[in-house]
């Protein structure tokens, strides 16, 4: 077996993640598919690169030193294949500008905004859970730009040289629950209401398990966190089996009461990612539009909003950051 640049890669991911799983995950891979190529390198090489442990995997010394080779050979590989995808993608024609979103009640309008702009673009869209993934993809020129969100305390791996603009520095998380729940009837709930309530999250977003725990470890709180898509978290919380996290821009319905929390314990900051500032500045006015007319269609998020914005409140942000972590 000779070593190419996707073994490399692997052995990056690894690294970088602390974990097969998550590598595999931010690879496309199987779990079972990675640690096999994993052996097989390893196996090359004559020596274990990684100890694998139940809290995850970390570099043996020769596993650093040969990282400390693999990430300029990889790094300046994916230098040079992101711009020959670029150029090749704006040259063909029928070109389609690739955006990629994790879930947010803005992506609709952003897309119609898009196709109806001057100049008009004619945009795909790939929608994924994780933020990191999407990044990833920006990189690599498999998106031209993405939408995500990083949750608080759990920041987001940017590849390096990406163009990144805040959309919003902080937007508060509420809390999604059944109309019944006796917290419904307050404008804000405290953590403290939901004591006895179980809790679903959808731990395939990144940062959302360790925030959420963090947050309620914080307040003295250990209930029940189920795992499940936030599909099922809202069917579930309309008859009263869980409580949820959700955006504040959340469509209202009238099975279900979406709340601030008191003093706002969680929070998201919104980005937006490209490999230029040029190529951010074709998308990101259309989504700035769009994410504050659904905010003012929220009934609970406008009324927040009114409520913090006086002086020296937080405001939204429309500031730009250098390329690089913001």
């Amino acid at each position: 077996m000779e070593l190419e640049v996707r073994h490399l890669r692997v052995l990056c991911a690894i690294a970088d993640t602390g974990s097969l799983h998550k590598a595999a995950r931010e690879l496309g891979m199987a779990q079972p598919s990675l640690s096999t190529q994993l052996r097989r390198i390893e196996s090359t090489l004559g020596a274990q690169l990684f100890v694998r442990a139940r809290t995850g995997c970390r570099p043996t010394p020769l596993g650093h030193v040969v990282l400390s080779r693999a990430r300029p050979l990889v790094a300046e590989f994916t230098a040079m294949v992101t711009e020959a995808r670029a150029a090749a993608a704006r040259s063909a024609d029928g070109f389609r500008l690739r955006i990629g979103a994790t879930a947010s009640r803005a992506v609709p309008g952003w897309l119609r905004r898009l196709r109806s702009g001057s100049p008009r673009l004619e945009p795909s869209l790939q929608m994924n859970v994780s933020a990191n993934s999407l990044l990833g993809m920006v990189a690599s020129s498999r998106l031209d730009a993405a939408f995500v969100h990083e949750v608080e305390g759990s920041p987001l791996r940017v590849p390096p040289g990406l163009a990144l603009r805040v959309l919003v520095e902080r937007e508060p998380q509420f809390v999604t629950l059944s109309a019944a729940h006796p917290a419904a009837s307050r404008r804000q709930v405290r953590l403290a209401d939901l004591a006895g309530d179980r809790w679903m999250v959808d731990s395939t977003v990144d940062g959302e398990w360790d925030g959420l725990s963090r947050v309620l470890r914080a307040a003295g709180l250990e209930p029940e966190l189920l795992h499940g898509d936030y599909l099922s978290a809202y069917s579930l919380a309309a008859v009263g089996e869980v409580v949820t996290v959700s955006q504040p821009t959340a469509h209202p319905r009238p099975d279900l009461a979406i709340r601030p929390l008191e003093g706002d314990p969680i929070g998201v900051r919104l980005l937006v990612a490209a490999r230029s500032e040029a190529e951010l500045s074709e998308v990101f006015p259309a989504l700035k539009e769009v994410y504050w007319e659904v905010a003012r269609q929220a009934p609970a998020y406008r009324e927040w909003l009114e409520r913090t914005r006086s002086p020296g409140a937080r405001v939204p942000s429309d500031r730009r950051s250098a390329p690089g972590r913001p």
